[in-house]
C-alpha cells in the first residue's frame, strides 16, 4: 500500500483569532513541511516595517523555504505615516505574487500571512479573496493568517483554528519579547 504523503488533497487551513500564535503555527508547519522536503512560500501582507526574528530564521530554511514580505508595516498602529493608498498597492502586489505562486506548481505549501488583516482593512476586496480560494490547486496546501477571518472562508477551509487570549504578558505591563513575540 502506498504511503499517504498527505498531499493527495491540498488542504485549507485558517487560523484567526484574537489570541497569539496564528503566524507562529503557520511557521511551524513550515518547519515541519520542509523536515519532508516540501517547497514553500509565504507572503506577508501586513509586517514589513519592523524587524522581527522569522525573517533570519526562514532564511536558514532555504531553499526549501522563500519569504515574501509585502506590505509596508502594521497598518494605522504605532509608527505608520504611510497613506492607505500606499498600503492598498502593496498587498496588491502581495495579492498577485500569492496568486503566481499558488499556481505555478512549483509549492507544496503556501502561506498568506495576515491576509484576513488585509482583507479587513480593505487592502485587498471580498472577491479578491474568493478568487485566490478559487485559484488553490487541487494538491496544494494554502495556509491563510489573521485576526477576523471571514464566515465564508471559514465554511471554505478544511480546518479552523481560532486562537483565543486567556492572559497576556501585556496586561503586566511587560512588552513584547525579543525571540518570543518578533
Amino acid at each position: 500500500m502506498p504511503e499517504n504523503d498527505g498531499k493527495s488533497k491540498g488542504l485549507l487551513i485558517v487560523y484567526t483569532g484574537d489570541g497569539k500564535g496564528k503566524t507562529t503555527a503557520a511557521l511551524g508547519m513550515t518547519i515541519r513541511a520542509v523536515g519532508y522536503g516540501w517547497k514553500v512560500a509565504v507572503i506577508q501582507f501586513i509586517k514589513g516595517s519592523w524587524k522581527y526574528g522569522e525573517m533570519d530564521g526562514i532564511k536558514k530554511l532555504a531553499p526549501n523555504v522563500e519569504l515574501d514580505i509585502m506590505g509596508e508595516g502594521f497598518v494605522g498602529i504605532i509608527d505608520d505615516d504611510k497613506p492607505m493608498e500606499q498600503h492598498r498597492e502593496a498587498a496588491k502586489k502581495a495579492y498577485d505574487l500569492a496568486l503566481e505562486k499558488m499556481t505555478s506548481g512549483k509549492y507544496d505549501l503556501v502561506i498568506l500571512d495576515e491576509l484576513n488583516v488585509a482583507l479587513t482593512l480593505g487592502l485587498i476586496s471580498f472577491d479578491e479573496l474568493k478568487e485566490l480560494v478559487s485559484q488553490k490547486p487541487q494538491k496544494l496546501h494554502l495556509v491563510i493568517t489573521g485576526r477576523g477571518a471571514k464566515n465564508w472562508l471559514i465554511e471554505q477551509a478544511d480546518l479552523v483554528t481560532e486562537m483565543k487570549e486567556v492572559k497576556h504578558p501585556y496586561q503586566k505591563g511587560i512588552l513584547a519579547q525579543k525571540g518570543v513575540d518578533y
